[in-house]
């Protein structure tokens, strides 16, 4: 009897070494941070040629500038804090600029090609969270119109403010994001990330007991643009 006794307070003691160990071991060892969401970069960036105004379309681009969208959120998973990073290159648009401004932009996302490093995360947000199949794109459309006049044209970046609607899971949402533009030879490149309270979109970030997700995180984008 006294061995059987012995026999169950060690299979209880381990039991709950791997309740209260497993999540920290998890977070402290295994769990890391996804690389951040992609941005403009000037590596290999060449004087801009080419004139501004025209018509624009968005294309697949190239390293270091390879046209991407999706999100960034922060999840508890297994007792760990992680930041997720979603992407896609399935994404396609247009741009109008006259007279040095941009008057006409939009752009649009196949929301079921945004992926992780997790296939069970992606059945979530494809199903639970974004609905695809209903919902299968997200889009932005500005609706103010963007001075570029002050637009380097030396292959260097510069900042300027974008207002638009934000579409996701077929809810329309004002937005303003400051937006990273580099003219390099006869392209444009131009990234962002918009803050984002998926509530305000109607949209219920994940929370099933093992893993639970912020109720905020941000859209982003990097869209490499061609004259079309």
């Amino acid at each position: 009897m006294r061995k059987i006794g012995w026999t169950i307070v060690a299979i209880v003691v381990v039991a709950l070494l791997g309740f209260f160990v497993a999540p920290w071991v998890y977070g402290t060892f295994i769990a890391e941070d996804d690389a951040p969401a992609a941005s403009v970069s000037t590596s290999g960036a060449q004087a801009a040629t080419g004139e501004l105004d025209g018509e624009w379309a968005v294309t697949p681009g190239a390293d270091p500038n390879r046209t991407a969208a999706g999100y960034t959120v922060h999840e508890i998973l297994r007792g760990a804090d992680v930041t997720v990073v979603g992407s896609t290159d399935q994404v396609s648009g247009t741009a109008t600029i006259a007279d040095q401004s941009l008057i006409a932009a939009d752009v649009t996302v196949q929301v079921d090609g945004i992926a992780t490093d997790s296939s069970q995360r992606d059945g979530q947000f494809r199903g639970m969270v974004m609905d695809t199949a209903n919902h299968p794109t997200a889009t932005f459309t500005l609706t103010e119109p963007v001075d570029l006049s002050s637009l380097p044209t030396d292959g260097t970046l510069a900042t300027v403010p974008a207002t638009g609607v934000l579409t996701l899971r077929g809810e329309e949402r004002p937005a303003t994001v400051e937006v990273d533009v580099l003219r390099s030879g006869e392209s444009i490149v131009a990234s962002g990330s918009i803050p984002t309270t998926w509530s305000d979109w109607g949209i219920q970030p994940p929370n099933l007991g093992f893993v639970a997700v912020d109720e905020a995180g941000s859209v982003d984008f990097l869209i490499t643009l061609e004259m079309g």
